[in-house]
C-alpha cells in the first residue's frame, strides 16, 4: 500500500537503501498537520480526530491532537529556521490563546485542566508536548504572542508542577514545563524542584549501557528511546546545557549501540511492549543522537535508520482513508492499543521529525545512506542489566529479542493472570511478527498446564546475559501464574534459558516442582498462512509430541496466525530443550539439524552443534544458571 501523502520521487543517489531525503520528511510532517487540521474546532484549540475515545475523555483527546500535532509543526519549522510556508505556527497561536483562555470550562475550544494521575491527568503528558512545541519555535510563536496569552499558558502549565504524575517516564512532562519556563525567564523554586525530582529519579531508574527502566520495576522498552533519554538529551542540547550533556550526552550513545540493532533491513523497529501506535517515533532517539552529535552512527546510517522506519509505516497502511494515523500498527490493530490511547495518540510519533533541526546542510542529510546494522553481518548482543538478548541475520534482515528481563509489573503488582500483557510476557520478539492476543494460544510461551488452564509468564526474575558475537544466551526465571484456581502451585518454577548463533535459538526449561499430571508446552513464532517468515520448532530433549495451534484473532503482522507446539509432562522436575527458527530465507543448516546431540548429566545440558562446537547450560542450585561455548570442538 501507498501513502495519500504527497512526497517527492525518490532519491535513490543519496539514500539507496530508502529513497527518502529531508525533503521527505518536510512533506510527511506538512501532508500529516494538515490531514489532523481538518478536525479542529474552529479556533483550533482541539483537534478531534474521529475514533473511539480513550480512558480519558474526548476533551482531552482533542487536547492531545492539538499538543501532539504542535510538535511535528515545531520541529518543522524550528528545522527551517522559521520558514513557515504553511502558516502551521499562526494555527497554533490562534488554538493556544483559545484553549487558555478559560480552561476547565465545558464548550467548544477550552482545555482540560491539569490534575493527579488519578484523577484527570492525561492532561500533564500534552502539557509536555505544548512546551517544547513553545520551546522550539520562541522566537516565532512565543515572543509575538500578547502578554496575556503568555500568562495564560504559564498559568496552565503550571499545574503539571503541583500535581502527581504517573510513577514513571510522567516525571519528565514537568520537567519539560519546568525547563521551558526557566528557558523563558520565569523559573523560579517551583521549577528547580520540579527539574530537580525528574532528574533524580531518572538516575536511579538507570541500569547502565543506556538503558533505563520506565519506573521502578523492570520495564525497558521503547519508551527509552522516544521518553527517557529524548526529553532530558534534548533540553541540554536546546538550553547548551554543559551538564546535562555531560551526562546524557555519553548515556545516548551508549543506548544507541543497541537501539540500532533493533530495527530490521526492511526498517521496521521490534514490535515490544506498550505504546506501540505511536510507531515511527521509535526513531526519534536515532536522529536525536545524529542531531545533538552524541551517537556511535555514521551519519548515512542515521538517516537509513530513521528514513527507513518512517518509509515502513507509511508504505504499510499506517495512514486510514483521511490520511490520519490509525490506532494500530501497520494499519489499525485493537490488541496493539492499550485504554489510555485516543484517536490522537498515534500522534507521538511526531518525536521522528526531531530528525529535522538538523539542517538541510548536515550530514545526516548530505551523507550518502548506509547499511543498517540488521544488513552487514549477524548480530548478537547481550545486555545483562536488562535481561534483553538481542539477535539479527543479515540474510534476511529478521531481528530477534528475547525477553528475560522486562515484565512491566511494578513492584506493588501481585502475581495476577489476569493482569498478563502480550506485550511483555513472551519470552521472545521480532521485527516481522507481533505476539497473539489474549483469548488465542500465546506464541513463544512455555506454559504449565493444569486440566484445561494454562499457565502465564508475569513476574520476570532475570538471572544472567553474555556471550559474545558469535553466541550469546539470557536467562530468568518466574512462577507460573493461573487464570482459574489458586492462581500459584507452591513450589512450581520454571528456569528459562535462550542460547543464540546464526538463525537459531535454543530454548531451554527447566521445570521444577510439577504437580501431578502437569503438562508443559512450547510454542514458537506465530507467522500468518503465507509462511512468510517461516516458523520452526523442533524437540531436542523431553518433548514428547508436537502438532500446529492456531490463533484466528491474527497479530499486527497478520490477521490469522499459527504456531508450532510441544508439549509432555511435566510431573516433577524436567528439562526441556528445543530449537526454533523464524526466517525468511532458509538457512544453510535446517533447524532439524542445528544441534545434532543433546543430553543431561548433573543439571547440567550439553548440546552439540552441526559443526562440532558445544555448549554447556548447567542449572546450579536454587534459580541459578550458567553458560559456556566451546569453539574449540568445532569442525575446522
Amino acid at each position: 500500500m501507498t501513502t495519500d501523502l504527497d512526497l517527492p520521487p525518490d532519491d535513490h543517489t543519496t539514500s539507496p537503501r530508502t529513497g527518502y531525503t529531508r525533503a521527505h520528511w518536510e512533506a510527511a510532517a506538512d501532508g500529516l498537520l494538515a490531514a489532523a487540521w481538518r478536525w479542529a474546532t474552529p479556533n483550533g484549540a482541539l483537534l478531534d480526530l474521529p475514533g473511539r475515545p480513550s480512558s480519558s475523555g474526548v476533551r482531552s483527546d482533542g487536547l492531545e491532537g492539538y499538543a501532539r500535532t504542535f510538535l511535528a509543526a515545531a520541529f518543522r519549522v524550528a528545522g527551517a529556521a522559521g520558514a513557515d510556508p504553511h502558516g502551521w505556527l499562526g494555527r497554533y497561536a490562534d488554538g493556544l490563546a483559545a484553549g487558555t483562555r478559560t480552561p476547565g470550562r465545558d464548550d467548544a475550544e477550552s482545555w482540560p485542566l491539569i490534575r493527579d494521575i488519578h484523577i484527570q491527568g492525561q492532561p500533564m503528558v500534552e502539557s509536555a508536548s505544548v512546551a517544547l512545541g513553545l520551546q522550539l519555535t520562541r522566537p516565532w510563536l512565543w515572543d509575538r504572542l500578547e502578554p496575556a496569552v503568555r500568562e495564560r499558558t504559564e498559568h496552565w502549565l503550571r499545574d503539571a508542577l503541583r500535581h502527581t504524575p504517573s510513577p514513571n517516564n510522567w516525571y519528565l512532562f514537568p520537567f519539560t514545563v519546568a525547563s521551558f519556563l526557566e528557558a523563558v525567564g520565569r523559573g523560579d523554586e517551583e521549577t528547580r524542584r520540579a527539574r530537580h525530582q525528574a532528574l533524580e529519579l531518572l538516575e536511579g531508574w538507570y541500569r547502565g549501557r543506556g538503558w533505563y527502566t520506565d519506573g521502578d520495576g523492570l520495564a525497558f522498552d521503547h519508551y527509552n528511546g522516544w521518553a527517557l533519554h529524548l526529553y532530558p538529551m534534548l533540553q541540554a542540547h536546546l538550553t547548551q546545557d554543559t551538564e546535562l550533556t555531560t551526562v546524557y550526552g555519553p548515556r545516548l550513545r551508549a543506548h544507541l549501540e543497541s537501539l540500532a540493532l533493533l530495527f530490521a533491513a526492511d526498517g521496521a523497529p521490534v514490535h515490544f511492549g506498550r505504546s506501540l501506535t505511536y510507531r515511527f517515533a521509535a526513531s526519534s532517539a536515532i536522529a536525536l543522537g545524529a542531531v545533538t552529535g552524541h551517537t556511535p552512527l555514521p551519519p548515512g546510517t542515521s538517516r537509513r535508520l530513521a528514513s527507513g522506519c518512517l518509509r515502513y509505516f507509511l508504505d504499510r497502511g499506517a495512514l486510514d482513508s483521511y490520511g490520519l494515523l490509525s490506532l494500530g500498527w501497520h494499519g489499525p490493530h485493537r490488541p496493539t492499543v492499550q485504554p489510555y490511547s485516543g484517536p490522537a495518540s498515534p500522534y507521538w510519533a511526531s518525536k521522528a521529525f526531531v530528525a529535522l533541526l538538523a539542517d538541510a546542510e548536515h550530514p545526516l542529510w548530505t551523507a550518502t545512506e548506509t547499511p543498517a546494522p540488521s544488513e552487514d553481518r549477524d548480530r548478537i548482543l547481550a545486555l545483562p542489566a536488562t535481561g534483553l538478548l538481542i539477535h539479527s541475520t543479515a540474510a534476511d534482515g529478521v531481528v530477534r529479542l528475547h525477553n528475560h528481563g522486562s515484565d512491566h509489573v511494578r513492584p506493588e503488582e501481585g502475581e495476577s493472570a489476569a493482569a498478563e500483557d502480550p506485550l511483555y510476557a513472551r519470552h521472545a520478539y521480532s521485527t516481522h511478527t507481533g505476539p497473539t492476543g489474549r483469548g488465542n494460544p500465546a506464541d513463544n510461551h512455555l506454559a504449565i498446564t493444569l486440566g484445561s488452564v494454562r499457565s502465564v509468564r508475569r513476574r520476570i526474575h532475570p538471572v544472567g546475559a553474555g556471550g559474545d558475537t558469535v553466541w550469546g544466551w539470557a536467562a530468568s526465571w518466574h512462577q507460573p501464574v493461573f487464570r482459574a484456581g489458586p492462581p500459584l502451585v507452591p513450589g512450581l518454577r520454571v528456569v528459562s534459558v535462550t542460547v543464540v548463533r546464526g538463525p537459531y535459538e535454543v530454548r531451554v526449561h527447566r521445570v521444577c516442582g510439577g504437580p501431578h499430571g502437569a503438562r508443559a508446552e512450547q510454542t514458537g513464532w506465530a507467522t500468518g498462512p503465507d509462511r512468510c517468515p517461516d516458523s520452526q520448532l523442533h524437540p531436542l530433549l523431553g518433548w514428547t509430541d508436537r502438532d500446529t495451534v492456531r490463533a484466528p484473532q491474527g497479530t499486527a503482522f497478520t490477521p490469522w496466525a499459527s504456531m508450532p507446539r510441544l508439549t509432555a509432562d511435566a510431573t516433577g522436575t524436567h528439562i526441556f530443550a528445543a530449537v526454533a527458527t523464524l526466517t525468511t530465507e532458509p538457512p544453510a543448516v535446517p533447524a532439524s539439524e542445528a544441534v545434532t546431540e543433546a543430553t543431561v548429566a548433573d543439571s547440567a545440558l550439553r548440546l552439540r552443534w552441526y559443526d562440532g562446537a558445544v555448549t554447556r547450560v548447567a542449572f546450579t542450585s536454587g534459580t541459578g544458571v550458567t553458560c559456556s561455548w566451546n569453539a574449540d570442538q568445532a569442525a575446522p
